[in-house]
């Protein structure tokens, strides 16, 4: 709900100024990081679900986590990327719960934000800028040791100017499930929560004072797919997230959300990322 308190509770990865010409045009992108950009120069076009946005100069545009996406260049172009994550904690992503805007316009003050965020994070830029190259373990391993050697007063300053520019496209985010059942509500919030444990339809039926029969056909109704599904998804994106932050095997990470089969990890990490595990480290060298 818009009058509900979300957190934005987000860390920076990188951050920097790039000029391309003609190179800026990747397929297919898809990772747990939101990316932000701010255009100031230049043409491109940003493809994301059956719709074709063009950069306009001034403006931000927004990707959030897991968000499949294309970018496309032919000419000349400048701008701010920043890439962000949410926090590995047990509650549901911002973006699970609201639909943000893409493209919103930026002012003086995001843009002087913007440039007070790159002034303190001077060791954030990226060394390449294909995705499959930077969203690898060497930069991770690099940006995530600064980050952990920040002091405590540019931690808070760059977290609060990344609140800011998420509060700009809250703004005019609007609910994602704005006709959804109370009981539903609840059960969704049970998942988040415990996205650790082996979550069982019976519980949540429980939860939801239905029949596990009622409750099936109704989280069909409101969620266009079943519960074990929807707990399935979360758990591999949680996974993806967890396999290139933390250093556990691919056996500790499917214990760790809750699967007593290795096995069974595997075929469903593939059936939502398309690879299995091994093959997705591999992918990015970790």
């Amino acid at each position: 709900m818009k009058n509900e308190r979300h957190q934005f509770d987000f860390i920076l990865l990188n951050i920097g100024y790039a000029k391309h010409d003609a190179d800026w045009n990747w397929k297919n992108v898809s990772s747990p990081f939101t990316r932000i950009h701010w255009v100031r120069s230049g043409t491109a076009w940003l493809h994301t679900g059956n719709t074709k946005y063009q950069l306009k100069e001034d403006c931000l545009y927004l990707t959030p986590s897991y968000t499949t996406h294309s970018y496309e260049c032919s000419g000349e172009l400048e701008l701010y990327y920043i890439h962000i994550y949410e926090k590995l904690e047990n509650t549901s992503s911002l973006f699970d719960q609201m639909s943000f805007p893409v493209e919103i316009q930026g002012d003086p003050l995001l843009l002087s934000l913007i440039e007070r965020l790159i002034a303190i994070n001077p060791e954030r830029e990226l060394s390449i800028y294909d995705p499959d190259a930077y969203d690898n373990a060497n930069e991770l391993i690099r940006n995530i040791a600064v980050q952990a050697n920040t002091s405590h007063a540019i931690d808070l300053e760059s977290h609060a100017i990344i609140q800011l520019l998420i509060a700009r496209f809250y703004t005019y985010a609007t609910e994602k499930l704005p006709h959804v059942d109370k009981r539903m509500s609840k059960v969704i919030d049970y998942i988040h929560n415990h996205i650790h444990c082996s979550i069982r339809i019976s519980q949540l039926a429980e939860i939801s004072c239905l029949t596990k029969d009622h409750f099936i056909r109704l989280f069909k109704k409101q969620f266009n797919g079943t519960p074990i599904t929807y707990i399935n998804q979360k758990k591999i994106e949680k996974a993806q997230l967890m396999m290139l932050l933390e250093k556990y095997s691919i056996q500790e990470i499917s214990f760790q959300l809750g699967f007593e089969n290795v096995s069974y990890f595997n075929r469903l990490f593939k059936k939502f990322t398309g690879e299995n595990p091994t093959n997705y480290r591999n992918r990015f060298n970790i």
